[in-house]
């Protein structure tokens, strides 16, 4: 046995790498209450992708020891593959959501697309790093450093929620006159009287409040409002048909404070359901504002200290 490991070890080792590759895509792959990717057709794609960025980190360390420099090329051709797989996510989310009663959103749909793209790049990774120590030091070395970057897979594999930037707290719905609020801010003009009864007995409504000033700019974008309103639909439903447009969910800012409030008509009307989905939104990447990063208010903390 430890003979035939030895005359085989090359291959025992891209083999380990392969699997320890394709188990982190699988870590990765996961259909949740968005139901995307489809179960099973669109989870097939993404794991046959996954064992074929397994198999390209595994092979490229040993093409790489034995000089064989076009293993570079391979991996230049599987980069503009995965940016394709983008490219198919973002147009496929799309074309979905233009049926949704409550749409996701350009900057929620970018997120998703390029999620997908990041993703392949980690099993690259995972694949190589197994592949490296296996072939540099032993089958056990490998082993160990596919288990850690399995880890590490896991830890990159979500990032922060609302929760993280800001608190969310249940306020009043309340008509006054043709004006719709949520607390203390204005969300919209209401027409017709039996829109109205309908908020008044169905309507939740939340209070955003940003932890600081990075915070206040990242929820004030329109494609993380809309990934609130996204999420609330999803999770609890929506009280409103086509050609409603009185009835859409809104999220508006009280200018003065940066605060948000976001209001919903839920198929299931619990606060208590929807808060915790609000505090569990996904931070979208392209949302994140960093204004206190900036060199001049870095400057300006200084003066004032």
């Amino acid at each position: 046995m430890l003979s035939y490991i030895q005359q085989n070890h090359h291959l025992i080792v891209i083999m380990l790498a392969i699997v320890i590759g394709v188990c982190a895509r699988l870590l990765m792959l996961q259909t949740d209450y968005r139901q995307y990717p489809t179960y099973p057709h669109g989870r097939i794609i993404h794991i046959s992708l996954g064992i074929i960025a397994a198999a390209l980190g595994s092979v490229s360390v040993p093409a790489l020891m034995n000089k064989d420099y076009t293993a570079i090329t391979f991996l230049t051709l599987a980069a503009q593959q995965f940016r394709d797989v983008r490219k198919m996510e973002r147009e496929t989310l799309t074309k979905i959501d233009s049926q949704e009663l409550v749409s996701r959103g350009p900057t929620y749909i970018e997120g998703i697309a390029m999620v997908f793209e990041g993703r392949n790049y980690l099993v690259i990774m995972t694949s190589l790093v197994t592949s490296l120590f296996g072939l540099w030091l032993n089958i056990w070395w490998g082993l160990l450093a596919g288990g850690i970057a399995l880890i590490i897979v896991s830890k990159l594999k979500s990032g922060k929620q609302l929760s993280h930037i800001a608190t969310v707290e249940e306020a009043k719905v309340s008509v006054n006159g043709p004006d719709l609020f949520v607390g203390d801010v204005y969300i919209m003009n209401v027409g017709l009287k039996s829109n109205q009864k309908i908020m008044e007995e169905r309507a939740i409504g939340f209070i955003v409040k940003p932890r600081n000033p990075n915070g206040k700019v990242t929820i004030s974008n329109l494609g993380q409002r809309q990934a609130i309103l996204y999420d609330l639909a999803t999770i609890l439903g929506v009280y409103r048909d086509s050609g409603e447009p009185a009835l859409v969910p809104m999220a508006k800012l009280e200018l003065g404070s940066g605060t948000l409030g976001v209001f919903i008509l839920p198929q299931e009307k619990d606060a208590r359901k929807a808060k915790q989905v609000i505090e569990q939104v996904p931070i979208l990447e392209s949302a994140v504002r960093m204004p206190t990063e900036a060199s001049v208010n870095q400057k300006e903390n200084v003066e004032h200290g």
